[in-house]
């Protein structure tokens, strides 16, 4: 099997929060690629939105009739294992659930992001077993970060 090609990441950040941008977001790319080939997925197109919660809200109620705050939301538009994804994400959610669990704003916005991408690998989250299944990936995944 060839190594995966990281100079050819199809991952991208677009921002509709004017008051936020990804540091270090070449390395969080190349976390995020590790991480899907770790799992045995290839990553063909997968873009962050990254907004506020009114964003996010509208698109909750539009899209999945939800009438709820959310920190993300993950449209999956993959096929087998090969990954194609729009991720939707509120800064304004990760501010306050760092607080809440008194971690850092990067920490619980890589928890998030990563969160993600194990949905798009295969991961649920709809059960304690499941959940617990799923935390158990994210503090795995949160290890394999270099920067």
């Amino acid at each position: 099997m060839s190594q995966p090609n990281y100079y050819k990441v199809q991952i991208s950040f677009q921002y509709a929060y004017p008051k936020f941008r990804v540091r270090n977001s070449l390395s969080v790319k190349f976390w995020i690629q590790h991480v899907s080939d770790n799992y045995g997925y290839s990553i063909q197109n997968l873009n962050y939105i990254f907004c506020d919660d009114a964003y996010l809200l509208q698109i909750n109620q539009k899209h999945l009739g939800h009438d709820t705050f959310t920190d993300i939301i993950t449209f999956d538009y993959s096929s087998g294992k090969s990954i194609e994804s729009e991720i939707y994400i509120s800064c304004e959610r990760i501010l306050e659930n760092s607080v809440i669990h008194s971690v850092s704003f990067k920490d619980e916005l890589h928890r998030v992001m990563i969160h993600g991408v194990l949905h798009l690998c295969g991961f649920k989250d709809k059960n304690p077993v499941q959940k617990s299944e799923m935390t158990d990936a994210e503090n795995y995944c949160l290890t394999l970060r270099a920067f």
